[in-house]
C-alpha cells in the first residue's frame, strides 16, 4: 500500500464510521485542520497519534509507519483547476497576495510569513447575508538574511 491508497482508505473509513474531522482531531489533541491534512497526507503522524487513530478509523496497525513518513507536500496541484473551493483559495491569494505581501513588507521588513512555523485554523461565522468562512493563517516573520557561505 502506498500513501495515496492509504489516504482513500481513510476516506472511506471515516466517512463509513460516521466521524467528523473534528472528532479525530479531538481524539489526538490536535487542531482540526492539521489533523485533516496529516490524515490527507500533508503530515507525518507521530507514532502514539497514529495509534489513536488506526484504531478510530479500524484500520490495520501495519499501516502506522506509513503514517509517520515524511509526504512530499502539495503535489497535486491539478486539484487546484479541477476543486472549486481550492480554486477559490488560489484566487483570493492571487488576487490579494500582491497586497498581503506588501503590508508584510511595511509592517515586518524585507522577509516572509513561514508555513513551516506556522498554524492555520477555520472558523464559521453567521451572518444575515449568508455564513462565512473565517481562514486563519498564523506563520512566524522570517527576515531575509543576506549572509554568504563561508
Amino acid at each position: 500500500m502506498n500513501r495515496t491508497d492509504l489516504t482513500e482508505l481513510i476516506a472511506q473509513r471515516r466517512i463509513s464510521s460516521g466521524l467528523t474531522w473534528q472528532e479525530l482531531a479531538d481524539a489526538i489533541d490536535r487542531p482540526v485542520v492539521w489533523t485533516t491534512a496529516a490524515l490527507l497526507g500533508q503530515h507525518p503522524i507521530p507514532r502514539p497519534e497514529a495509534e489513536i487513530l488506526v484504531e478510530k478509523l479500524g484500520l490495520d496497525v501495519g499501516v502506522i509507519p506509513l503514517l509517520g513518513t515524511v509526504p512530499v507536500r502539495g503535489t497535486d496541484r491539478d486539484v487546484a483547476m479541477s476543486d472549486p473551493t481550492i480554486y477559490r483559495l488560489y484566487e483570493a491569494l492571487a488576487v490579494y497576495g500582491p497586497a498581503l505581501k506588501e503590508l508584510i513588507h511595511e509592517n515586518f521588513g524585507d522577509g516572509i510569513m513561514s508555513a513551516i512555523n506556522f498554524s492555520i485554523d477555520i472558523d464559521k461565522k453567521t451572518h444575515p447575508n449568508g455564513d462565512r468562512v473565517v481562514i486563519t493563517l498564523d506563520g512566524k516573520f522570517l527576515p531575509y538574511d543576506w549572509v554568504s557561505a563561508d
